[in-house]
């Protein structure tokens, strides 16, 4: 009689790794199927080549779903700071950036090591590369139909992640799956992606490229699909328009056709005890020209850019009536803007969108309508924010899955 497993994983990365690795230390025999030539390439590079493994902060709050109560099992039953001790374990060198984001202090390999490790310490079998051609079900038992031949197992766990950086092998197969066995799949989009914009909307900004500054930036609206968000992030002024985390933590809310909102004041506001009625209703100031009040709070080529757009440059702050200070005051504490589109799967860090929840038990990822057949990672319909969330969010899904194989 043929070999049957306890449970094959089709994708080795973050996710499926990491749950082959629980699983088979909980005595689990566990095959793990990818069709790449070299695993973990998204783990490489990412965080700029330091991988930004998990964020000290993460809970629900930092995920998007349209069942916003569905990763809360997950997250409380492997949260962050069981993620660090293991890397603690592993003697991984770490430190902590901007709002709690983690990255290795060497090389984003030494996660990818960390991960083959705990498969190995659990006897996992890794094979690579192997095309999945067929998943089919016969009674309580799964075939998969591959190039190198047929594998059974008792149950079969999707983790082949989403669809951006398709260079390095991104597939829709989960999501096929998925549709195959007649499961829900919420329509995927790019996310933590840059914004484009028309030529025309930062025609006279050229001069601020490269000009990068803290700011408070609102996108989304409540009837959209992951309703509104308000950040207080970093952004980036660049030729073709604005970038920076501001910008991709804004793209997640992002729908096409609305405009975001920059409060270029509220980040300095959110850090310290001023107020931007500070500026705007002193009369302290009086003698003082419009660009200079402003370049005590902003960068000086953005205080004089916001001057000049309400012709207020060179004159002083009495010679400035009221409606035109409430006017200034509007501009750069409500700027908007709308963007023309993203910059696509080939700039996005992660899925929007993916495998509904709905069709899934939030205790163990498993769908609810056949048993042994589960989804982990980012092919579900969870995305978290920019800064190691969605990292966590493969670890916790990855666990959930694991003790319940």
């Amino acid at each position: 009689m043929s070999k049957i497993w306890d449970a094959v994983i089709i994708g080795g990365g973050a996710a499926g790794l990491f749950c082959a690795g629980v699983a088979g230390q909980r005595g689990k025999k566990v095959l793990v199927l990818d069709h790449a030539e070299v695993l973990g390439e998204k783990i490489r590079i990412s965080g700029g080549g330091r991988c930004n493994f998990t964020n000290l902060h993460s809970g629900p709050a930092n995920f998007l779903s349209l069942n916003s109560h569905f990763v809360k099992s997950a997250l409380a039953r492997y949260s962050a700071q069981d993620f660090i001790k293991l890397v603690q374990s592993h003697g991984i060198g770490y430190h902590e950036k901007h709002q709690g984001q983690l990255f290795c202090d060497d090389s984003a390999k030494k996660i990818i090591d960390l991960l083959f490790a705990e498969c190995a310490k659990g006897g996992a079998k890794i094979r690579n590369p192997v095309m999945v051609e067929s998943i089919s079900r016969d009674g309580d038992i799964w075939a998969i139909q591959t190039n190198a031949g047929i594998e059974k197992t008792k149950s079969v766990v999707m983790a082949t992640g989403g669809l951006p950086v398709p260079a390095i092998g991104a597939t829709t197969y989960s999501l096929d799956i998925a549709k195959q066995f007649g499961l829900n799949v919420i329509d995927p989009r790019p996310a933590l992606v840059p914004l484009s914009f028309t030529s025309e909307t930062f025609s006279n900004l050229n001069e601020l490229a490269g000009l990068s500054l803290p700011v408070r930036i609102s996108s989304g609206s409540k009837g959209s699909r992951y309703g509104a968000c308000r950040f207080n992030e970093d952004l980036l002024l660049t030729h073709k328009g604005l970038s920076g985390p501001a910008v991709l933590q804004a793209s997640s809310y992002w729908v096409e056709g609305e405009t975001i909102h920059i409060d270029w004041l509220g980040a300095i506001e959110l850090n310290s005890s001023f107020h931007c009625d500070e500026i705007f209703d002193n009369e302290d100031n009086r003698l003082r020209l419009t660009e200079t009040i402003l370049a005590s709070v902003l960068p000086q080529r953005l205080a004089r850019a916001f001057a000049e757009q309400r012709n207020l440059l060179g004159r002083k702050w009495a010679e400035v009536s009221k409606k035109d200070r409430q006017a200034l005051k509007e501009l750069i504490t409500n700027w908007s803007v709308k963007p023309a589109g993203t910059l696509g799967w080939k700039k996005a860090e992660v899925m929007l969108g993916g495998v509904d929840t709905k069709e899934l038990d939030g205790q163990t990822m498993m769908s609810r309508n056949y048993l042994g057949l589960y989804f982990i990672g980012e092919c579900v319909d969870v995305t978290g924010h920019l800064g190691g969330h969605n990292f966590q969010w493969a670890w916790s899904s990855g666990f959930a899955c694991a003790q319940a194989l």
